[in-house]
């Protein structure tokens, strides 16, 4: 059986759920890329199984936040999945914050454990900063999917640094999110 993982892209294309922008960067133009990159990379692996939220980079999901977010969820439960990632750029009103973090609902879960595998692996091939695994229950797609869940703040758009990653380095973050459930699995990548 096949691990089936839902890669969420964070956002929608434009109006409703739109993302962060910096240095004439889209958040959600990375987010889609990333995943497709990610759903590429796993779905070559036959001991995995990958879905997208988004599968055209110009589909807006949902009509306002909420129905955004509850369309995403709503896929990745009704499949099911076994385990969620939810794709995303951080911003700051500061140019200098900058880094990768990964979200989870509760500490010392499953999706916590993964959540540390999966920053290791993007610190470890793309060189972000680490800034840790962070609890936060209030999160929608973390607190509403019936699976392990983790959200990854891949590093800050508004950082100079962060943001030229987030454009030249789309295949090593997914990679190295694929890296990171391989660790996390215990497993060998797949020799291509």
């Amino acid at each position: 059986m096949a691990i089936k993982i839902f890669i969420d892209q964070g956002h929608n294309p434009e109006t409703v759920n739109a993302g962060a922008e910096g240095f004439g960067l889209r958040e959600q133009d990375i987010n889609y890329n990333v995943g497709i990159y990610l759903a590429n990379i796993l779905n070559n692996d036959p001991r995995f199984e990958a879905r997208t939220s988004r599968t055209t980079p110009t589909e807006i999901l949902g009509y306002n936040n909420t129905s955004s977010l509850q369309a995403r969820v709503q896929m990745a439960n009704e499949w099911p999945a076994n385990y969620f990632i939810s794709l995303h750029c951080n911003a700051s009103t500061n140019p200098d914050y900058n880094g990768t973090e990964v979200y989870v609902a509760q500490a010392y879960s499953q999706a916590y454990y993964l959540a540390e595998y999966v920053l290791n692996a993007i610190v470890t091939r793309v060189g972000t900063r680490d800034n840790g695994v962070r609890i936060n229950p209030t999160l929608y797609v973390l607190r509403n999917t019936t699976m392990p869940a983790i959200l990854v703040e891949m590093g800050y758009i508004t950082n100079y640094e962060d943001a030229q990653k987030l454009r030249d380095d789309q295949y090593q973050f997914a990679y190295a999110i694929y890296e990171g459930l391989l660790e996390y699995f215990g497993l060998d990548p797949v020799q291509q």
